[in-house]
């Protein structure tokens, strides 16, 4: 069969259209849909804290349904043993910074956090804290002060920082001040639904801010109830509602003030509380992949160990070992150096293994946003 000299010309000029057709489609890169993140910080929760989830809890614990895991080391640039504040800021700006420091570098200059940085992205936000809203660790995504107990300018802060769902206490600090002002006309001025009286219903379309306690939300043994699972879950609805990425901090508080207090019920009770909210966030997950969820600490508090379990006879003082049950001991009341866990889902959970320093898990989040795919055929 012969072919003319034209029909030749066709079909080479189709092939090279299709050839080129072919080359576009495998060179354009496909672009990511924004991931949303979740961060949850357990205050002063090392593995012993972890680890009593195990022992004193009903079933399993939320923790084991984490596969990527790593370990963070805590010191900042003034301490070897740091606090809420430096260390939370080492999260929200990749610096690590001085003990006590809000959002600022080593000189006292402000720096752009994480949560600033998405916002610029069209990204929702939220923060949810058991203490004040004002406390180290909620403030260290949004505020810029050169210590933690500048309480009345953080608020103040926050009342500009336009975030999208705010939930924890620490009324006195916008309404009973040392200069009058009642900071919660600021927040109704701007637009927010203001609920300084229950967890309510938020309002798709508005700003929400929660603020429910005149100092801290009660811990779990003090009548806490739900709250803080409560709050996570609603937020979460809150934000898939609005059909926009997000990010949100979740604070698990009072793990640190049982420590402090050398409480054991009070640390259990707090730990037990917080892995109840990361079932809530997992099956979020679940359900939409395009989220991490990174989980840690600031550091430990209480230098707890669990260990061995004894009956003491009153009369004797004499102990005996309880071979099926465990107890907690603390060190002494105060942070430790402890290295602490990472436990990370969803996308670029893989991320999050090995051991690196505090400040690293900020831009291993910028790392996971900032990533892009090619399609492969």
């Amino acid at each position: 069969m012969r072919f003319s000299f034209q029909k030749l010309m066709s079909v080479g000029l189709l092939l090279g259209i299709i050839g080129c057709t072919t080359k576009q489609v495998e060179e354009k890169p496909a672009q990511d849909e924004p991931v949303s993140i979740i961060l949850m910080i357990g205050d002063g929760m090392g593995v012993p804290q972890v680890s009593s989830a195990y022992y004193f809890g009903e079933g399993e614990p939320n923790f084991s349904r984490f596969k990527q895991i790593g370990f963070h080391k805590t010191s900042d640039k003034s301490h070897r043993i740091t606090d809420s504040a430096a260390g939370a800021t080492a999260f929200s700006i990749g610096q690590k910074t001085y003990k006590r420091a809000i959002g600022v570098s080593v000189d006292t200059i402000p720096q752009e956090t994480i949560l600033e940085h998405l916002q610029k992205q069209v990204y929702q936000t939220g923060l949810i804290s058991l203490t004040t809203i004002t406390h180290a660790t909620p403030a260290s995504f949004y505020a810029h002060v050169k210590d933690r107990d500048l309480h009345e300018d953080i608020a103040k802060q926050l009342t500009t920082a336009k975030v999208d769902f705010i939930a924890g206490g620490g009324r006195n600090y916008f309404r009973n001040r040392t200069d009058g002002k009642n900071l919660f006309e600021e927040f109704e001025t701007q637009g927010y639904h203001l609920d300084t009286l229950q967890l309510s219903e938020p309002v798709l379309g508005q700003r929400n801010a929660y603020i429910l306690a005149d100092e801290g939300i009660p811990s779990k043994i003090e009548g806490r109830g739900e709250f803080l699972s409560e709050a996570t879950s609603k937020v979460l609805h809150y934000f898939e509602g609005n059909d926009k990425p997000f990010f949100m901090m979740v604070e698990g508080s009072y793990i640190d003030w049982g420590g402090h207090a050398e409480n054991a019920e009070m640390m259990i009770s707090e730990v037990l509380d917080f892995d109840k909210t990361l079932g809530v966030v997992l099956d979020f997950i679940e359900e939409h992949p395009n989220t991490l969820l990174v989980v840690t600490a600031d550091h430990e508090t209480g230098g707890v160990s669990i260990g061995k379990y004894y009956d003491i006879d009153e009369s004797t003082g004499q102990q005996t070992e309880v071979p099926d049950k465990v107890t907690v001991y603390f060190n002494d009341s105060q942070h430790s150096g402890e290295l602490i866990p990472v436990f990370a889902q969803g996308k670029g959970a893989e991320n999050f293994q090995g051991i690196y320093e505090n400040n690293e898990i900020y831009h291993k989040i910028r790392s996971v946003l900032h990533s892009k795919t090619v399609e492969n055929e």
